[in-house]
C-alpha cells in the first residue's frame, strides 16, 4: 500500500530532523519502503512517498519520528490503478 506522507518540521526547522537523520538512518520497520522525498524550498514541509503493507506499520515509523514532526498522512493508489478500479465499479 502506497502512502503520501507530509511531514511539517516542529518549530519549522529541519536542523533537529537532518541532525537525527545523520546520526540514525531513516529508521524504516522492516517492511516499510521510502520511495522518494521533496522539501519545500522554505525547509518547512518534506513530501514523502511510503510503502507498508498496513498503516499500523507506518504509524511504527512516525512514532520514531514524533518529537520533531507532526504527520500527514493519505493512502494513494498509482492514478493507472485508481481509473481501472473505478471504471470496474462504475463502468466505462
Amino acid at each position: 500500500m502506497l502512502f503520501v506522507v507530509v511531514e511539517y518540521f516542529k518549530a519549522g526547522s529541519p536542523e533537529a530532523v537532518r541532525e537525527r537523520f545523520r546520526l540514525k538512518g531513516r529508521m524504516l520497520p522492516e517492511g516499510v519502503n521510502y520511495h522518494a522525498s521533496w522539501v519545500t524550498t522554505d525547509g518547512a514541509r518534506c513530501f514523502q512517498v511510503m510503502e507498508s503493507p498496513n498503516l499500523e506499520l507506518l504509524q511504527v515509523w512516525m512514532n520514531r519520528w514524533e518529537d520533531l514532526v507532526e504527520f500527514e498522512v493519505d493512502p494513494v493508489l498509482a492514478s493507472s490503478d485508481f481509473w481501472a478500479d473505478y471504471e470496474t465499479s462504475h463502468g466505462p
